[in-house]
């Protein structure tokens, strides 16, 4: 029988009163941590402060969603250090905190729009993050990948990570798997971490409420480059979905 505390909790009026706060919270904390970064850590380290300054905000917010709301979280796996390609599972905002915690040297493929953010955006132009706009198709691509050769070149990739369905996708849904991820690993010769997740469940993709209970993210074994992007995608993708039911079923969703 499944552990009921690490199930969705219950929306309640008091759920929404605890999902606003943390919304206001998140916006404070983000304006604060966001001008001590600068001021302590980018301006006298550089990008190496950027990291710095994502590692603090992250475990902020992360810790901040246990008082606030009681959503915790449990890692699986081991996150990988040297350069590679995090293709993830995307359901949540929950699995971006989650994910840029854990990896030292994280940078997005994000889309484009993002950059606009406030503080975010400029932070996360400063760790090497990759905008993309995919209205521009093939084009796009190009860009994409002079990004990443350049950033090899210069600092190095750190763990870039991509989301392969291009989007929030709420659990028990799927959708095609995008070239990118395939791409890139048939580009660089870099190794593939697949990266499973069940957040959505807790943290839906429009975000309201947030629920409690324990949300559960797993780095998969890597997935070797073979010279072949669309044999890559397909290998992803035979581990990352299989692998996010099986945690919500953990968590007492019924797939189909």
């Amino acid at each position: 029988m499944a552990d009921k505390s690490r199930l969705p909790g219950k929306a309640t009026p008091v759920t929404y009163v605890m999902t606003a706060l943390y919304y206001v919270h998140i916006a404070l904390a983000t304006v604060l941590i966001g001008a001590w970064g600068l001021l302590f850590q980018v301006l006298p380290r550089g990008r190496e402060g950027v990291h710095r300054t994502a590692s603090v905000w992250t475990q902020h917010l992360l810790d901040m969603a246990r008082i606030y709301l009681g959503l915790r979280y449990e890692l699986r796996g081991t996150p990988p250090t040297g350069d590679c390609i995090v293709a993830a599972k995307h359901q949540s905002f929950f699995d971006i905190l989650i994910l840029a915690n854990h990896l030292p040297r994280r940078a997005f493929v994000m889309k484009k729009v993002l950059l606009r953010v406030p503080i975010m955006g400029w932070f996360a132009h400063k760790a090497g993050c990759i905008p993309i706009d995919r209205s521009k198709g093939s084009e796009a691509m190009k860009v994409m990948l002079e990004a990443v050769e350049e950033a090899r070149a210069t600092h190095g990739l750190g763990q870039l990570i991509i989301y392969p369905e291009g989007t929030r996708v709420p659990p028990g849904e799927r959708r095609r798997y995008k070239q990118g991820a395939g791409v890139i690993a048939e580009a660089t010769g870099l190794p593939v971490v697949p990266v499973a997740t069940n957040a959505g469940l807790f943290w839906s993709k429009r975000g309201w409420p947030i629920l409690s209970g324990v949300a559960v993210t797993e780095f998969l074994p890597p997935v070797e480059p073979d010279g072949n992007a669309a044999a890559m995608l397909k290998a992803i993708e035979a581990v990352v979905e299989p692998q996010s039911d099986a945690l919500m079923a953990e968590a007492g969703f019924k797939i189909g």
